[in-house]
């Protein structure tokens, strides 16, 4: 399991986005990453889900960042 939040937050995502992801600079990993940690801490909903499911509520919360926040989710860089 990934111990930093760029690999934490890769981990988090589905497949076809920690590609989408993974193809990004660094630099851009690791402001989603940030965001991702934030959105994790700020949310109420997320931490009852984290009680139930911390994998599921670590999933919503990169699909949330994602969609959001980037403009590129799931597109490839190009």
């Amino acid at each position: 399991m990934p111990t930093d939040a760029v690999g934490r937050f890769l981990a988090a995502l589905d497949p076809d986005h920690r590609e989408a992801v993974g193809a990004r600079s660094r630099e851009e990993q690791e402001e989603l990453a940030a965001a991702w940690e934030r959105e994790l801490e700020a949310d109420t909903e997320l931490d009852t889900l984290d009680e139930l499911s911390p994998p599921a509520a670590e999933a919503e919360a990169a699909r949330r960042v994602l969609e959001r926040g980037t403009g590129w989710a799931g597109r490839p860089e190009g």
